[in-house]
């Protein structure tokens, strides 16, 4: 009776860090993946910002729309001259992951 209790009280512990893991593990995948989406957006406005690409569309809204191919929302952007500067988010089980990024020419230029 002691081997199974001792069995079942294993099986519970290397059950929970399972799921531990796998939540941590999805949370750090979020936190790149909307990095990611921070960078594509803001290079994105910067490049329509400067004339890099020809677009019709607001640097700005071009920007949130590769966001949101990249399963991000834009919640900033704010364009000084040819830099862009964004804030993206996504979210994962209730929390929030934020990045920020900034794109333009190389400064001196």
């Amino acid at each position: 009776m002691a081997g199974t209790a001792l069995s079942a009280g294993v099986l519970v512990v290397a059950a929970s860090l399972s799921v531990g893991l796998a939540a941590v593990g999805g949370a750090a995948v979020t936190a790149q993946r909307v990095a990611a989406a921070a960078d594509a957006a803001a290079l994105a406005a910067a490049d329509a910002a400067s004339g890099a690409i020809v677009t019709n569309e607001d640097p700005c809204a071009l920007g949130a729309r590769v966001a949101e191919a990249s399963g991000a929302t834009l919640i900033s952007c704010v364009l000084d001259g040819t830099v862009a500067t964004v804030q993206a988010q996504a979210v994962y089980a209730g929390l929030a992951a934020v990045s920020r990024a900034r794109a333009g020419p190389p400064e001196g230029f």
